[in-house]
């Protein structure tokens, strides 16, 4: 006991540390030190100080550096840095863009009256208006044979195996600081560095404007199939941000830009997006402050949960059936979540809660595999009589209750078939399963059986089968992993009768 306390109050302790120097890193990033003497000549004053005379022109390119040529798309003859906007222009699409090919936008701002060429000040920057994703399978009546044609092109087969096509990115979001900040060069922060551009005038150094692009406003929801149109849409936003935001965003676009070089997909990437530009700062602290506690109940969940069966010797009091339910209801949701793409944040936990239903299924039915010449031997335990009359309880638990879960399960599955459009056969038989029908009812079927088993017996104080019926609340088994740990160390003491 001393020791499994122990562990725990390390985890914790690991935890505070963990969320207290998350604080500081946050901290050391919205902060910047600035210049204590203006005149110094340490200090590198803002152009935008000395209020001169701006133009914001937008041009389309089939290269970023602009040398196969450039389209003018928009300007803002008067533009003030300080006025935010909002502009809808129709882009020409280049015949090697329409065949599946790439096309920029460059953004200048620079001296008005004059194009950015002439201006040797002017900032700019390059934003991509196309992007590669493959597209999602087409959905098709699996009765009706509506879209027989996507049919026999081959709309059931996984999606993962189209070529990316292009993509037209219908929002082009651009920022830049309206706070006439003095920088120390002895404290400029390596985030803005790569932004800032400086010129030499007398003894002060000055630095343009920093013009970023919102790369993080780019959403699959804005993304539009690009297809033979020779022109679409695009949204040009513009609106001033503070310092301490624009470096916030840039380590979030980069943190974006890390996740998808290491295999996270548009969508994956675009889930982690909506996190950022969906909340406002203040209530993004919060949600990650409740994620963080949510992330270590859930752990100690895990933990208690495994420790729980890892010991447990005897199914005495619960109901065997109920763990194979369990199991296979949780690789049902596995294969649904696989089947619809889903991000690989929400896939792999999943995944790995799928293996540990399977381990307990092992351990419920004392199953011993042995390898025999390559080939494995699966070899059951003996019940004794506690755990047989248990088992009785279990099938006639189990009889009653199917006479209203098998109806319930093919009438659901048989109005999906007739009303509703899925990619695939497998597709369709994966969503009956999942779709409210059937893993409604065996969730309910547990609580109904567990309270059959146990009320046998006098009652029982295991924390496990409390965590069991707290699982049955909306949310999910892992989602309410957090009151499965409140439950478990609140009523630890109170009998289930």
């Amino acid at each position: 006991m001393f020791l499994k306390t122990s562990f725990t109050t390390l985890i914790v302790g690991v935890f505070v540390v963990y969320v207290l120097h998350t604080c500081w890193v946050m901290f050391g990033i919205v902060y910047t030190k600035p210049c204590d003497s203006p005149k110094s000549i340490n200090c590198i004053t803002p152009f935008l100080a000395g209020d001169p005379q701006l133009q914001l022109s937008i041009y389309t390119a089939l290269r970023p550096d602009a040398e196969g040529g450039h389209t003018l798309i928009h300007k803002e003859e008067t533009f003030d840095v300080n006025n935010k906007f909002e502009r809808i222009v129709n882009v020409s699409i280049p015949k090697k863009t329409r065949n599946n090919g790439t096309l920029y936008a460059l953004i200048f701002v620079h001296q008005a009256g004059i194009t950015p060429w002439q201006d040797p000040r002017q900032v700019h920057m390059v934003a991509q208006l196309t992007t590669y994703m493959v597209p999602k399978p087409a959905e098709i009546s699996l009765i009706t044979g509506e879209d027989q044609t996507q049919v026999l092109s081959g709309a059931g087969t996984a999606s993962t195996a189209d070529p990316p096509v292009s993509h037209w990115r219908t929002r082009l979001t651009l920022n830049i600081v309206g706070d006439h900040f003095l920088f120390d060069k002895e404290h400029l922060p390596s985030d803005v560095h790569r932004y800032l551009r400086v010129f030499q005038n007398g003894k002060k150094m000055v630095y343009l404007p920093l013009l970023f692009v919102d790369e993080l406003s780019n959403r699959v929801k804005d993304l539009v199939i690009n297809s033979t149109s020779k022109e679409l849409p695009l949204t040009i936003s513009y609106d001033s941000i503070s310092l301490g935001r624009l470096r916030f965003w840039i380590h979030m676009q980069d943190a974006v830009f890390s996740l998808q070089q290491f295999g996270f997909t548009e969508k994956d990437a675009d889930e982690i997006k909506g996190i950022f530009v969906d909340t406002n700062l203040y209530f993004l602290a919060l949600t990650f402050l409740v994620a963080a506690f949510h992330l270590l109940f859930d752990f100690l969940a895990f933990k208690n949960d495994i420790s729980f069966w890892k010991q447990k010797k005897s199914m005495v009091g619960m109901s065997s059936k109920a763990v194979l339910w369990r199991c296979f209801s949780t690789i049902v949701v596995f294969l649904y979540l696989f089947d619809e793409q889903t991000s690989l944040l929400v896939l792999i936990p999943a995944g790995v809660g799928s293996i540990i239903e399977v381990w307990k299924v092992k351990k419920a039915l004392k199953i011993q595999v042995s390898w025999k010449g390559g080939k494995p031997t699966f070899l059951f335990g003996k019940l004794d009589e506690s755990e047989r009359r248990t088992e009785e309880y279990d099938t006639l638990a189990m009889k009653y209750l199917s006479y209203l879960l098998y109806p319930m399960c093919i009438g659901g599955a048989v109005y999906a078939l007739i009303f509703l459009r899925y990619k695939s056969w497998y597709s369709w038989l994966i969503n009956s399963l999942v779709n409210g029908k059937l893993l409604f009812f065996l969730n309910t079927m547990e609580a109904v059986k567990h309270g059959t088993v146990n009320g046998s017996r006098s009652y029982t104080k295991m924390c496990s089968l409390k965590s069991e019926i707290v699982q049955i609340l909306p949310g999910g088994s892992r989602h309410s992993s957090a009151f499965n740990l409140i439950y478990c160390f609140g009523l630890s003491n109170i009998p289930l009768t």
